[in-house]
Parts: C-alpha cells; sequence; structure tokens
C-alpha cells in the first residue's frame, strides 16, 4: 500500500456519571497540599472529578461518552484528561470512541468480568481519515463483543491496548484505510483476525490471536499463539515464541466495593495470556496504601506519601513539579490512569528511581519544560550496580515528549542506570508538530540511554531527536522491536554529522558492547527541510559475535534523505524516492 512521506506534516474520571458543568477544565498545579513534616498524608479516598464510572445501571452512559470524545477528539495539545472505568458487569449498545488523553478500562480482576456488547472504538475523522497522531489513549481489561463483529482501534504511537478481549476482529485501520503509525497490543486475546491493513507496523505481546491479516513494514510477535510463522523480510514478521522476561501492567480493580491495585507477577519465557488460565498470578495492594494523587499536590507532597510509605496513584490532570518526584523504596507503585502528565520546571528532572528492587512505572506522560533539564527520567543514579533479575524495575506505558504542546527542552529524555530494568511500552518523543517546535527550539539531543546490564526493552518507540535516539551502553541488553523517525527538522548535512559519520544513528551501541541482541528494529527518515542529507546507516553497533540483530530495516520517506546503509556499512541503500524500506535479515 502507498503511504504518504508528509504523514505528519499537517498539525492538526470515583463518581456517577456527572453534569458537564461538574467537570471542570484542568488547571495548572497551585502548590496546594503541601503536607508538613509531621503532619501523616491518607490513603485511600475518592479519585476525583476527571475519573468517571460507570455501573450497567447508570443511566446516560452514552451521552457522557459522547459528551467527552467531543471535548477530546482534536484536542491534541490540550489540557483536557480523563479515565473512564466500568465496573463489573455487562453493558449494551455501547460505542465508547476514544480521544485524546483518554483511558477506558474494566474494573474486573479479569477482563471478562467486564463485557460491552459494543465496541470501544478509535477512528481518524478529525484528521481526515490519517490516523498517524492518534496519540495518548488507551483500552484495558474490557471485554467487547462489538455490534458488527469487528472492532476498530485506528491509533499510532503511545496508544496501548492491553488486557483486552475482544470477541471477534479488530481492525488496526481507520475507516477509508487511511494512513496509520502504530502500535502495542499486550496480553490480549483476540477470538477473530488481526486486520493492521495499513498500519507500518505494530508490536504484539504475550497475547492470543485468531489471525492476522497482513503486513507492511515491520510486524513484531513474541509470545503470542496463534501469530503468523517468522517469515521476515516478506511477509515481514518476525515472530518469538516467548517473551524473555515479562510482567504485566498494574491495574486498578474492584474487589466487591473495594478498589485494589493489583500487581501482576513475573513471567519468564511467556507465552498468551496472564489471566486466560484461573486465577491471574501477583499480588493486590487496598487503594489505602496509595497516595491519590489529585491536581494541586506538589512534588514535595507526593515526596513525602514515598517517604511514609504509600505507593502513588495519580488521577487525570497535569502536574508541574518545581523538583523531581523521587522513588526511593523497593516495591514502590507509581500508577496513573487517564494519562496524568508530569512538567519539570525550572530545568529540574521529573522523575528519579533509586536502584531498588520492584518499582513499577506505569501510565504517564512526561512533557519537558522550556529550561532545559538535563534528564527527564532517571531510573538509578549513575553507577547504579545492584542487580534485580528477581525483581526488576519496569517501565510501562511511560511517555515523554518534548515540545508540541510548548516549547520543551531536555538533554536526553530517559536515562537506565538500574540493571535488569523492564521497559514495556515506551514513546520517547521530540515534536514534529504542535507548538514550540524547532531544531532548537525544542532541543533534545538523546532519546533513550541504557546504561545499566540486562536490560529489556519490548516495544521501543522513539522519535526525532537531534542526535542518538537510543544510545546503548550496557551490556547484554535486548529489544524486541523498535520504531524510530530521525528528525524531520535538520536543517543540513553538518547538524547532523557525527564525526566522520554522515548523520547519528537511530540505534547505537556502544563500541566496548560485547554482547547485545536485537528482533524486530525500522527506521526512517524524513529530512524535509534539507532533502540532500544522507544517514551512512540507521543502526550503528561493534562487529563482535555477541552482537546480534535480525530483522532491520531502514525507509526513506518519499526520498527526503537517504540511508546508504542499514547497519554499519551492511545492506542496501534506500532506493530514491519510493518509500521502499532496504532490509537486512541477520547481522552480522
Amino acid at each position: 500500500m502507498s503511504l504518504s512521506p508528509s504523514r505528519r506534516r499537517i498539525i492538526a474520571t470515583a463518581a456517577a456519571a456527572l453534569p458537564a458543568a461538574a467537570l471542570p477544565a484542568i488547571g495548572l498545579a497551585t502548590g496546594a497540599g503541601t503536607a508538613s513534616a509531621a503532619s501523616a498524608l491518607p490513603g485511600g479516598g475518592d479519585l476525583g472529578p476527571n475519573v468517571i464510572v460507570f455501573d450497567p445501571a447508570t443511566p446516560g452512559i452514552q451521552a457522557k461518552l459522547d459528551e467527552i470524545f467531543k471535548r477530546q477528539e482534536s484536542d491534541q495539545f490540550g489540557r483536557g484528561r480523563y479515565a473512564l472505568l466500568f465496573k463489573p458487569g455487562t453493558y449494551h449498545g455501547l460505542n465508547a470512541q476514544l480521544g485524546f488523553y483518554t483511558s477506558v478500562m474494566g474494573l474486573g480482576l479479569s477482563p471478562d468480568d467486564t463485557l460491552i456488547n459494543g465496541d470501544v472504538t478509535v477512528d481518524a475523522g478529525w484528521f481526515g481519515g490519517n490516523a498517524t497522531q492518534n496519540f495518548w489513549r488507551s483500552a484495558e481489561n474490557l471485554a467487547l463483543n462489538p455490534v458488527s463483529g469487528t472492532n476498530r482501534f485506528a491509533v499510532s504511537q503511545a496508544s496501548p491496548f492491553r488486557r483486552m478481549h475482544v470477541k471477534g476482529n479488530l481492525n488496526l485501520a481507520p475507516n477509508g484505510y487511511g494512513w496509520a503509525s502504530g502500535g502495542y497490543i499486550a496480553d490480549c486475546r483476540i477470538d477473530g483476525t488481526v486486520q493492521p491493513y495499513s498500519q507500518q507496523q505494530w508490536y504484539t505481546r504475550d497475547s492470543a490471536v485468531g489471525g492476522w491479516l497482513n503486513g507492511v513494514w515491520n510486524m513484531v510477535f513474541s509470545g503470542v499463539e496463534g501469530a503468523p510463522a517468522q517469515s521476515f523480510p516478506d511477509p515481514p514478521y518476525t515472530t518469538l515464541p516467548t517473551t524473555p522476561v515479562s510482567r504485566e501492567k498494574p491495574f486498578l480493580y474492584l474487589d466487591g466495593g473495594e478498589y485494589k491495585v493489583f500487581l501482576p507477577a513475573l513471567r519468564t519465557g511467556a507465552r498468551g495470556t496472564s489471566w486466560g488460565r484461573g486465577t491471574p498470578q501477583g499480588t493486590s495492594l487496598p487503594l489505602s496504601r496509595f497516595y491519590v494523587v489529585k491536581e494541586g499536590a506538589t512534588a514535595a507532597t507526593v515526596n513525602a506519601a514515598v517517604a511514609q510509605g504509600l505507593h502513588l496513584l495519580f488521577t487525570p490532570g497535569v502536574y508541574h513539579v518545581d523538583r523531581p518526584i523521587q522513588i526511593t523504596r523497593p516495591g514502590t507503585v507509581v500508577l496513573g490512569i487517564g494519562y496524568p502528565t508530569i512538567v519539570p520546571d525550572g530545568g529540574v528532572s521529573a522523575l528519579r528511581v533509586a536502584d531498588v528492587d520492584g518499582v513499577r512505572l506505569a501510565g504517564l506522560l512526561i512533557d519537558a519544560g522550556p529550561r532545559n533539564s538535563e534528564v527527564l527520567v532517571e531510573i538509578g543514579p549513575a553507577g547504579a550496580s545492584a542487580g534485580h533479575a528477581a525483581d526488576p524495575i519496569t517501565v510501562q506505558d511511560v511517555f515523554v515528549r518534548i515540545g508540541g504542546a510548548g516549547a520543551g527542552k531536555a538533554t536526553t529524555s530517559l536515562v537506565v542506570n538500574s540493571n535488569h530494568t523492564i521497559i514495556d511500552h515506551t514513546w520517547i518523543w521530540r515534536a514534529d508538530h504542535g507548538d514550540g517546535v524547532g531544531w532548537e527550539t525544542n532541543r533534545a539531543d538523546y532519546g533513550v540511554v541504557v546504561n545499566g546490564d540486562d536490560v529489556l526493552a519490548t516495544g521501543l518507540f522513539v522519535e526525532h531527536f537531534n542526535k542518538y535516539d537510543v544510545q546503548w551502553n550496557g551490556e547484554r541488553g535486548r529489544t524486541v522491536f523498535f520504531q524510530n523517525e530521525k528528525a524531520y527538522d535538520a536543517p543540513d548535512q553538518a547538524a547532523v554529522q557525527d564525526g566522520a559519520v554522515r548523520g547519528f544513528a537511530a540505534y547505537k551501541v556502544a563500541d566496548s558492547v560485547t554482547t547485545h541482541e536485537g528482533w524486530g528494529l525500522g527506521s526512517y527518515c524524513y529530512y524535509k527541510d534539507a532533502p540532500t542529507i544522507v544517514q551512512d546507516h540507521g543502526f550503528a553497533a561493534p562487529r563482535r559475535p555477541g552482537v546480534k540483530f535480525h530483522d532491520l530495516l531502514v525507509v526513506s520517506l518519499g526520498g527526503k534523505g537517504q540511508y546508504a546503509h542499514v547497519i554499519n556499512d551492511h545492506g542496501a541503500p534506500t532506493s530514491g524516492t519510493d518509500t521502499v524500506p532496504s532490509k537486512v535479515v541477520s547481522y552480522p
């Protein structure tokens, strides 16, 4: 299918359903809510006005869903944030259309506890049928019986489909089969066929599918029952029978009338869902052990809650912080619902995690501030050396944005220093559209820097950085699926010169590394302002037996820039203006 090279140029919450007047606009943190050292912060409590909870007897559910969708459909860089929660039971005739910063979630221990005879829909009518900007939305922990037999979920980055049971087909393309650039599925059962159509790439992990229709550039599967057989480059399927290590994202659920957070157990060599074979394996924490973070809470308050021994549940909102949020205790859970957004002010880091076991970060959006932050998210301090193989730190659905909502800067977005960290679905994005966008305006040199050993990335999306998108310095790193675009706005060849090498690699493994492995990695270039730029390669790594790559591709979108090779000096150059990938099946 022909795909446009200029696919992103156009700029295009616990209460019953409340009336519109009762849903205030999101505002900035005011500094209210700081706790004194002598006062204990309470755990639990209500979830605030932007978490909307339904049960099967709630009147006007569809009208409320439509109201929120109308607000959020095209509000790409707005401040509205919503979590739509469905209590266990059966719902009829619903279509939950998801706009920006909207999460829909079931409140059962199993997806099958909450059945919607209807749909959870993402389409792209707001953008002329183009789904390449359908970001920041999610569907989790529901069973769907689609009205037509097929549920449409046409998304691109930062839009996970987790722990879902679709009793029919799943269509990943917009109405009209326009462009799409997703995406991510994990811990799901799709009884029918997954239909990607125009999706350029997709990663599916620890799931079961009844069939898979097609692939465009890069379709990657690990631990997926029913996945197509390994066949890269044609069809472009990279299939691992199991996922090396995985631990599903924590989730909120109801145990009778009490809110709890379920913490799924660590799995090794996983295949299929974590929930389809009886009671899910893991542990539960009551909401009373969480500090429920609401707008107005400061970083000082949040840090006091952590020091007090509480976990964190961030509710939908925008949170400005004047110091880093510090996660210092082993096993701390930091869970966001409805895309809570943390904005660091004054050049501070947004979030720092100590070198301790079992921290779980999930469901957060980090938005860089106008003053440069050296690091936005740091997992373990520099020099971290402890081993965490039995209880790793997990980073799941944690997204970083630099620019787009306004000028933002950060030297490095995500630094991983702790060993054995699992990065499970992240989109690290230097904005190419929106407000505050320009080569120096939203300067961000590095997307992800990995210094820890034995780090695993499953579903790594990193785009548009001024220098390296991924720099991997640790030993025995592994990546299953990588999607990248080089910065669109480089002004000339000199701006992206890496010493004697033309262009900074999208994914660079340090020369000192002796063991590394990657499966299903793709990099695209679209140098719209300087189309004569040449990238010597999309991937750079030392040539030694322990450094291995499987199923790589590079693409020049419409000939705006070119790759001379795929990895190092291996692989054919991209072929002019035809937007056809150059591929390497195995390296070295």
